[in-house]
């Protein structure tokens, strides 16, 4: 019998924020070692938790996609669900899609160039290989669903919601530092700032271009999500991200997402911003929590990189009630038998 070592945030309140589920995240090598496969990993740790549960496994040699189309280095390779003990032999379970690489896919998808230029020869690791829900990327299981190809959570009983995104897993999976919070308004907003990806992890079959609001709602974009707690990553590590892709070509609003964390990084640098590409329902949404076209075109001081990354905690906007915790403070190390 082998050890399978996982992370875990329990159900209850971090920094205040309700945690509706138990938070599970393991390291694909950790699997690996073990010899066996990823539905056994979770198989093995649902035995150890009675209470409604979210796994996820994350393979550190892969890259995936921000919603916004940022390139960066982790993927979820895997996501379940279970309650009292077990996993739902046909929703509970799900393995993610490795999308094979093609200059055809780069051109319809613009912001993967970053993947020839940044990480030439990684897998590139997306969606939902095979689901049977037709709409939600979700693996569900009694009370727990994990939702948006891991990066939601909620409780099916309270319906009470966490976000997750992918750079504060991947953070989790390092022992870096994470943002626990209230996601706040312009969170909110950036979360409809997305690209089109036909394998996308939150919104597959290209549903929206770079440019567009996936929202589609003008001032209520700033509170739909406002009200529901995050785990996110340090900004200073979103700030490296960012730059990451600007220097790579990348122009908000063509290739990635006019988030508004991209827009100021953008304006510091000096970067392009395809300001004729972007549709009048997203400007509408941006200007609601202070990003108009008038804020895009102002001069500014510009700033280097370095200093971005070390003032991001101040520059970048997002996030409310936040606090930032060492990740070894906020997680538990448990084994599994396998």
């Amino acid at each position: 019998m082998g050890q399978l070592k996982y992370k875990m945030i329990r159900t209850g309140r971090l920094n205040g924020q309700i945690i509706p589920l138990n938070l599970v995240f393991i390291d694909a090598k950790d699997v690996t070692k073990c010899g066996i496969s990823f539905k056994e990993a979770c198989e093995a740790i649902a035995k150890t938790q009675p209470d409604p549960t979210m796994m996820n496994i994350i393979d550190m040699d892969c890259v995936t996609t921000t919603s916004d189309g940022l390139l960066v280095e982790g993927a979820i390779v895997a996501m379940a669900a279970s309650d009292r003990n077990r996993i739902h032999p046909e929703f509970g379970f799900l393995e993610m899609l490795e999308v094979p690489y093609s200059k055809e896919l780069i051109e319809e998808e613009p912001h993967l160039k970053q993947w020839d230029r940044i990480y030439p020869g990684r897998r590139l690791v997306m969606g939902p290989k095979d689901k049977l829900l037709p709409i939600h990327n979700a693996a569900m299981t009694g009370r727990a669903c994990n939702n948006n190809a891991g990066t939601e959570v909620w409780s099916i009983i309270t319906m009470e919601e966490l976000l997750l995104p992918i750079l504060g897993q991947i953070e989790i999976i390092r022992d870096g530092r994470i943002l626990v919070g209230k996601t706040g308004e312009i969170i909110s907003v950036s979360i409809g700032m997305v690209v089109g990806e036909e394998y996308g992890r939150i919104m597959p079959k290209r549903a929206f271009h770079v440019g567009q609001t996936a929202h589609r709602s003008g001032e209520k974009a700033k509170g739909l999500k406002a009200h529901i707690p995050v785990i996110t990553c340090d900004k200073k590590v979103l700030a490296r991200y960012i730059i990451q892709a600007l220097r790579a070509g990348m122009v908000p609003g063509e290739d990635i997402g006019p988030a508004p964390s991209i827009l100021v990084i953008s304006r510091l640098l000096g970067t392009r911003i395809a300001m004729d590409k972007i549709e009048e329902a997203a400007y509408e949404e941006l200007a609601s929590v202070g990003f108009t076209k008038e804020w895009m075109t102002e001069q500014t001081e510009p700033m280097t990189p370095e200093e971005i990354i070390s003032l991001a905690d101040e520059i970048l906007p997002g996030g409310e009630e936040y606090q930032v915790l060492d990740v070894k403070d906020a997680v538990e190390i448990f084994y599994a038998e396998v």
